[in-house]
């Protein structure tokens, strides 16, 4: 397992926008799938996005696909996170994840995003 740290989260108005980071600690973050998760009050955890360990391949939700776009950087172990045109329903705690097979999936502590109407 790896240890994640989010960081960005914070509170914009609607159409507005926020970029989270997570960073990872150890030397295997590139062998990873990285992805972001939330959950918003009195709502299960859901899926935003994710990214391949050789960043070819991004997979969002439908909710987000178009607005938000998941990134990495395998030399500074970080998954980033652009949000734009954010919506008040956009409002969660948001969680990365990492992920690869015969491990045990990590997650961080999550980052609050507040969307303002």
């Amino acid at each position: 397992q790896v240890q994640l740290v989010e960081s960005g989260g914070g509170l914009v108005q609607a159409g507005g926008s926020l970029r989270l980071s997570c960073v990872a600690s150890g030397r295997t973050f590139s062998s990873y799938t990285m992805g972001w998760f939330r959950q918003a009050p009195g709502k299960e955890r859901e899926f935003v996005a994710r990214i391949n360990r050789s960043s070819g391949s991004a997979y969002y939700a439908d909710s987000v696909k178009g607005r938000f776009t998941i990134s990495r950087d395998n030399a500074k172990n970080t998954v980033y996170l652009q949000m734009n045109s954010l919506k008040p329903e956009d409002t969660a705690v948001y969680y990365c994840n990492a992920d690869r097979p015969g491990s045990l999936a990590s997650w961080g502590q999550g980052t609050q995003v507040t969307v303002s109407s």
